[in-house]
This record gives C-alpha cells, sequence and structure tokens, in this order.
C-alpha cells in the first residue's frame, strides 16, 4: 500500500498452484498480497487461469485486487498476457498467441526477457514484437533474476523503443509475493492501465525460488546483490 493519493502498488507476475510449479493456494493471494502492501496483484500462472479466478472469487473487502493473466510458452519463448477472460494455448506461433491476447482485450507483457536459463523472448523476438507494435510492456525488475543486469538490459532496451516497464516477483510461494513491485496511478481496465506504466516507479529485490525449485545448474551465483528502487 503506498501513502500517495490515487497511486497503488502493482506485482504484476505471480503464481499458484495451478501453475503445476508453485506451492500458493490461489484463495490465499488476496489477503497475503495486502499483507506484502500490494494494492493489487495480476496472476499470472503458467497456461492457466483458473488460479486467478479462483483468487478472484476469494476476495474480501480490504484485499488486494486480483487481475486475471497468464504466463504461456511460445515457439519463440514466454510472453504474459493481462486482462484476461479466458486461457490461451500454449506453444502458439509467437504472433498467434500475441493475437489471441489481444483478441480479449489484454495486454502483451514481456516477462524476463533477457534471462535465458528460462524460456525468454531474447533479444530477435522482442525486438520483432518492439519494431512491429505487438508488445505492450517490458518487465524492466524480475525478482527471480540473480544478475541484475538483465533486468537492466529490459530497462535499456525499453527505453529505446519507448516502452513503459514494470515489475514482476515471479512468485511461486506465499512469502515472494511483493518482492518486486511497480507503483503506478490507480486505474480500471486495460486502458486506463495501459496509461498508468508510463509513470511507473519500479522497486524489487532478488528473491530466490524456495529450496523446493533448485536455481539452473548453469546460473552464475553473485555475491551481495543489491535492491533495485
Amino acid at each position: 500500500m503506498t501513502d500517495e493519493a490515487g497511486w497503488v502498488r502493482v506485482d504484476c507476475h505471480s503464481h499458484t498452484r495451478y501453475s503445476g510449479d508453485a506451492v500458493t493456494q490461489a484463495v490465499d493471494v488476496p489477503s497475503r498480497a495486502r499483507e506484502a502492501g500490494l494494492d493489487i496483484i495480476f496472476i499470472t500462472d503458467h497456461h492457466e487461469v483458473d488460479g486467478a479466478f479462483a483468487a478472484q472469487a476469494a476476495a474480501k473487502p480490504g484485499d488486494a485486487r486480483i487481475i486475471v493473466g497468464e504466463e504461456i510458452r511460445t515457439t519463440k519463448g514466454e510472453i504474459i498476457g493481462l486482462f484476461l477472460q479466458e486461457r490461451v494455448p500454449y506453444v502458439l506461433p509467437l504472433l498467434e498467441a500475441v493475437a489471441a491476447i489481444k483478441a480479449q482485450g489484454g495486454i502483451v507483457y514481456a516477462p524476463h526477457p533477457f534471462d535465458m536459463i528460462r524460456n525468454s523472448l531474447g533479444l530477435q523476438s522482442l525486438t520483432m514484437l518492439a519494431e512491429g507494435g505487438y508488445v505492450d510492456i517490458i518487465e524492466g525488475f524480475n525478482a527471480k533474476i540473480e544478475n541484475d543486469e538483465l533486468n537492466q538490459q529490459a530497462r535499456d532496451f525499453a527505453a529505446q523503443y519507448g516502452l513503459p516497464t514494470m515489475a514482476g516477483s515471479d512468485a511461486h510461494d506465499p512469502f515472494c509475493i511483493g518482492s518486486a513491485v511497480a507503483v503506478i496511478p490507480d486505474f480500471e481496465g486495460p486502458k486506463d492501465f495501459l496509461e498508468a506504466v508510463r509513470h511507473s516507479r519500479l522497486e524489487g529485490t532478488y528473491t530466490p525460488h524456495s529450496l523446493r525449485y533448485p536455481p539452473h545448474p548453469n546460473a552464475i551465483p553473485l555475491e551481495g546483490q543489491p535492491a533495485y528502487r
């Protein structure tokens, strides 16, 4: 929660047990997100939207608002659809997945685009999306990226193409919810959101996956990783 009137704290990227690789119960997200100081959290399960709808149904007055999203594996890497009404199939060609998001009035969000130990887009695919006007938002801080140079590369890319950046905890357990936050003006619906994110201020700190999900064997350990603010 922020003390600034008319502004909200948002986590754009989180997972529940519906993802298949997370431990957070969907029904616990609204209250846990509020405890973490969030006003709004997007639930972006892998290839599922049912968890987000379950969380919306479980929300009580005073809880964080839940918005439905989905992290979608395409043939060229992962993208996220925000403000979805229904599930987008996985392993579609990249532009077909983009079209499926847009057909629902959704927003195309590029998560951890340069973290290649995950199924990320990488420079070539992200450039194609940016130059074609297909991507709306770049994830400028992902809390699961140990080397912040990769987050900085995403922020630099966004600046080059005039795209806004947002932050995602990529939380797979309740304790990591809210470890990456964007502070933006409050909004109603995707159109307002796209205007609000132009004013985003990103905050976050590296929070590794729980021991149930060990780091990728190719990850380079870094000591003293600073918080980003």
